[in-house]
């Protein structure tokens, strides 16, 4: 179990804190999506790759927390909500406004593009973490990409694209 541990730890804790955001809140997950692993360890498919199989376990138990999380916000006074926020500061840092541009994502395409450009999955390793056809995984990338760099266009973090007008 403790090589186990050892060899993933960094790939689950990487997706755990990509989805929820926060340090706490992943460290929290990571180590539930272990306990999970431990206990299902007697129905993994041998004839399969270990790490998507992982890895589907922690998108799931993410999404979870998510929508736990989602229900304790939508029962808190909006003054809370509001302090919670992150300050206009931190929204000049790159890796900040890329995680806030990744929070407003739609679920499955912001796992998808942490899939493929956190994880280094490949699409067909990707479909079969999320069981999505290799197509429709390759929109929510290729959606997930467009959306991001919309949003660090209107904040400001990156300048929109100057159109050139080749003479032929």
């Amino acid at each position: 179990m403790r090589q186990l541990v050892e060899r993933y730890r960094d790939n689950v804790f990487g997706l755990c804190v990509r989805m929820l955001g926060r340090i706490h809140d992943a460290e929290d997950a990571a180590q539930e999506v272990f306990l999970r692993v431990f206990r299902s360890l007697h129905r993994v498919d041998r004839t399969r790759d270990f790490e998507p199989w992982l890895l589907a376990i922690t998108g799931n138990c993410c999404r979870t927390r998510l929508k736990q999380r989602s229900r304790r916000l939508e029962s808190q006074p909006l003054e809370e909500v509001c302090d919670q926020s992150p300050s206009a500061a931190s929204g000049d840092d790159l890796a900040e406004e890329v995680r806030l541009g990744l929070a407003q994502l739609r679920e499955e395409h912001r796992r998808a593009f942490l899939l493929f450009h956190e994880q280094e999955l490949s699409y067909a390793e990707i479909a079969g973490v999320l069981d999505a056809p290799l197509g429709t995984v390759k929109t929510w990338v290729h959606r997930a990409r467009r959306e991001l760099i919309e949003h660090l266009q209107q904040r400001g973090v990156i300048e929109e694209p100057r159109h050139v007008v080749r003479k032929v």
